[in-house]
């Protein structure tokens, strides 16, 4: 199944845009848990999706509700021959994003076979919004990324430490007593019982975190422009001091221009 942001699952149809071109691609970053998928029009976003289960059978109402013409296929798991092999049939240019794609910005990485596609992904979104600029990107998700991309396009490198929900849980996991807490609104600076000292000491961790690493950067690359993304970021927009920029779709921004750079080649 899946959820539509906009219409419900019986009800496709009612994405539908009319379309003089053919001249609409086709998103999809599969991760450990969900895949999202994103139609994209000129760079806009027609219509966004996540699925729980990804195989060949959810894509044919999309190729029925939109005239798809070409589409990027990045995942995180197996590769599902039947759904690239669907993908290659109904695409006029499909790219299967694994190491060897071309990309519009040059990496420096001393492992590239095993820089994660949507840090890759981000950083490229990032520098098609801030091209010429030194550019720190902060994927806050199941993992908080931390990259670097200067300003001749290249991929410095990167940090990984927990994301929010995985600091919660290890808490819960790692002791005995300590209970699973979830994130609130309401976050104190001191916790005055158990559940108020857990949230408090995850989120503002992760705050200062955040800000020390836009601190440092900053001696680095004093003009160094600040990009947040991934399901976390709006909850650290508004309690991160620092000048930035959230952009919830920058991985499905740089899949794109990928795909399109590909294209143009």
């Amino acid at each position: 199944m899946f959820i539509c942001k906009w219409a419900d699952a019986g009800n496709l149809g009612k994405c539908i845009i009319p379309r003089k071109n053919n001249d609409v691609n086709l998103i999809v970053e599969q991760g450990n848990s969900s895949t999202k998928v994103a139609v994209v029009e000129d760079w806009k976003i027609m219509a966004s999706f996540v699925y729980r289960v990804f195989n060949k059978d959810v894509l044919a109402p999309l190729f029925h509700a939109y005239p798809l013409d070409k589409g990027i296929f990045s995942t995180v798991k197996a590769v599902d021959d039947e759904v690239v092999a669907y993908l290659k049939r109904h695409l006029s240019k499909f790219i299967f994003f694994d190491s060897q794609v071309k990309l519009p910005i040059t990496v420096g990485y001393k492992t590239p076979d095993t820089l994660g596609k949507d840090r890759i992904a981000a950083v490229v979104g990032a520098y098609h919004h801030r091209p010429g600029r030194n550019l720190l990107v902060i994927d806050a998700g199941t993992c908080i990324t931390y990259e670097i991309l200067d300003a001749t396009g290249r991929y410095v490198g990167g940090n990984i430490s927990p994301g929010m929900t995985t600091r919660f849980k290890a808490l819960n996991h790692y002791t005995s007593k300590l209970p699973y807490i979830g994130e609130t609104e309401d976050i104190p600076d001191i916790g005055q019982c158990t559940e108020e000292a857990i949230r408090a000491g995850v989120v503002n961790g992760i705050v200062f975190e955040m800000e020390g690493y836009i601190e440092q950067m900053k001696q680095k690359y004093p003009d160094i422009f600040v990009f947040l993304t991934g399901g976390h970021s709006f909850y650290f927009e508004s309690r991160l001091k620092s000048s930035i920029f959230a952009d919830i779709n920058l991985v499905m921004t740089g899949l794109n221009r990928i795909l399109e750079y590909n294209v143009e080649i």
